[in-house]
């Protein structure tokens, strides 16, 4: 009588080439959340001061976003060396996000979820509400798809009026919160990715990993602060 025996393992296979064989291991891709990540806050945070530039008038602002515009090919390909990055981040994180959940034993589903954050546990939600936002913000601000009249916006020097352009979107208050709303998101997900940073780059010192992990939380919320000052003062008036 024949024995019936267990299927056979299988056995994960990876790449002759070295950098899919890396990115094929848990811990590459988890660098490359990491590394892509970092390069997108110093996007967000460059942005950022740009846009503050608002506060310093009209021609300053303008003059910035026509120093953008001149920069011609070497903007379009920052834009296409962002776009990569935002896929390939959110790429990894799916995958390592089932890769842990079907290595995760399901009786230990229960604690670990108590032992997890809210942030960690939505850190895929609030990134694809983050992408959302990018989208459309692109198709206001930038393409001007959703609100074509801003192409006719000028200043006195015949430049693309940005500061106006900004007035206007922000004085529509669903608009307003929506962009709120979605900032509030992105300094979670950034809050919560401080934190990983230091245990993907290995960072055992409690010292420095505190240091990365509160730094990096006072940054998002101040990114946070930054960002949503512009539509609140808007509505305010105090930007006119």
């Amino acid at each position: 009588m024949a024995l019936a025996t267990a299927p056979p393992t299988p056995v994960k296979r990876f790449s002759a080439n070295p950098f899919i064989a890396f990115y094929q291991s848990s811990i590459g891709k988890k660098i490359v959340v990491a590394l892509s990540g970092l390069f997108l806050i110093f996007f967000i945070v460059g942005h950022l001061l740009g846009n503050l530039e608002i506060y310093l008038g009209q021609d300053h602002l303008n003059a910035y976003a026509n120093l953008l515009q001149q920069l011609g090919p070497i903007l379009w390909a920052e834009r296409i060396i962002l776009l990569l990055a935002v896929v390939v981040h959110i790429v990894a994180t799916i995958q390592l996000a089932m890769e842990n959940r079907a290595a995760k034993p399901k009786k230990y589903a229960k604690s670990a979820h108590q032992a997890s954050t809210l942030a960690s546990r939505t850190m895929i939600y609030t990134g694809l509400l983050v992408i959302c936002f990018v989208v459309y913000h692109l198709l206001q601000f930038t393409l001007m798809w959703t609100n074509p009249e801003y192409r006719n916006l000028h200043d006195a020097l015949g430049r693309h009026d940005v500061y106006h352009m900004v007035i206007l979107g922000f004085r529509q208050p669903l608009i307003a919160v929506f962009y709120a709303a979605a900032i509030f998101f992105l300094a979670t997900h950034l809050s919560h990715g401080f934190e990983s940073v230091t245990q993907t780059l290995g960072i055992n010192n409690r010292k420095i990993g505190r240091f990365i992990s509160n730094g990096g939380r006072w940054l998002s919320w101040l990114i946070f602060a930054g960002y949503v000052s512009i539509p609140v003062t808007i509505l305010l008036g105090l930007i006119k």
